[in-house]
């Protein structure tokens, strides 16, 4: 068959209805349970999901005497059944919204070191021109902002690749990169130190790091690595900024983090900066985007304004 003919037949045969179907029996893994949250009999479930089987040729889940479990194949659609979902109540909000006058949604994610002064700007300047534009604004770590593309979760992120694989499912934009600092309370026995060893720090002194499973972290962890040091014992793990710039100003830990994020409380004093080199081989942030896929005008449009301020 020809991949025309079996577009065709999937878009005569599948129905939102089934991937709502599919969504559901991977969070309840069992068919009476889907069943009766689509309100309809269990045979009916059934028979639903032979027809998907069926659409696809395939076996999709495997029964069994607890329910039922997704099969390779299964996870793939699973995974499918989620992001088309979100998109369509997504869509079905944007919708909404226009009906009462509005400019729309926009929903976008952006690493810490990007949210204080791009990202920011961008909004800002985003609602100037379209103040009735609703925009929702996420911060997290990159490897959290991609999940939430890859799921639909969010239009655009303003991050990095977090595995080398990536770029085969979205396509970047660099806009910049950030500075990282390690950084104490103002009135840490380290603050007015000169010079230091990071061998010393990685010893003596607790840290407040961001989770491994981010890029800055992995970064951090391999100049260790590099410089032939043990990563320090004493860790606090910690994705909110908020969060890590409480711990510091009141702990003996040693925070990193970008300076952009840094830089308000640097100037007024609550925290110094120690003199080390941290952070040399991050690579640069950007745009990311699902590839492939076309962008509604507000992304577009972000898009452009994000280019004008980081001068590209």
């Amino acid at each position: 068959m020809s991949e025309s003919m079996r577009q065709a037949a999937l878009l005569n045969r599948l129905r939102y209805k089934h991937l709502l179907l599919i969504a559901l029996l991977d969070e309840h893994r069992n068919l009476h349970q889907v069943a009766r949250t689509l309100n309809m009999s269990q045979p009916a479930a059934t028979r639903m999901l032979r027809e998907i089987e069926a659409t696809f040729d395939c076996r999709l889940f495997e029964r069994t005497t607890r329910g039922v479990q997704p099969t390779r194949l299964g996870e793939v659609l699973i995974e499918f059944a989620h992001g088309a979902l979100n998109r369509l109540d997504r869509c079905a909000e944007s919708l909404h919204r226009h009906q009462l006058g509005d400019q729309g949604q926009l929903v976008l994610g952006a690493i810490m070191g990007a949210a204080p002064d791009l990202v920011a700007e961008a909004v800002i300047e985003m609602k100037r021109q379209r103040p009735l534009l609703q925009v929702r604004l996420l911060g997290e770590t990159s490897d959290q902002l991609v999940e939430l593309l890859a799921q639909n979760k969010i239009d655009i992120a303003i991050a990095r690749y977090v595995t080398a694989l990536q770029h085969n499912q979205f396509d970047f934009e660099s806009l910049g990169n950030e500075t990282m600092l390690a950084v104490v309370r103002h009135d840490h026995p380290l603050a007015d130190e000169a010079s230091l060893s990071l061998a010393t720090l990685l010893e003596a002194w607790p840290w407040i790091l961001q989770p491994l499973e981010s890029p800055a972290r992995q970064v951090l962890e391999k100049e260790f690595e590099l410089a032939g040091l043990m990563s320090p014992r004493d860790i606090i793990e910690c994705g909110s900024i908020f969060a890590a710039l409480q711990l510091v100003k009141r702990s003996d830990g040693v925070l990193v983090m970008p300076e952009s994020v840094l830089r308000d409380y640097l100037a007024i004093g609550l925290i110094k900066a120690l003199p080390i080199s941290v952070g040399k081989t991050l690579s640069p942030f950007g745009i990311l985007i699902r590839k492939n896929e076309a962008l509604s005008e507000p992304v577009r449009h972000l898009c452009s304004i994000l280019r004008g301020i980081a001068g590209h």
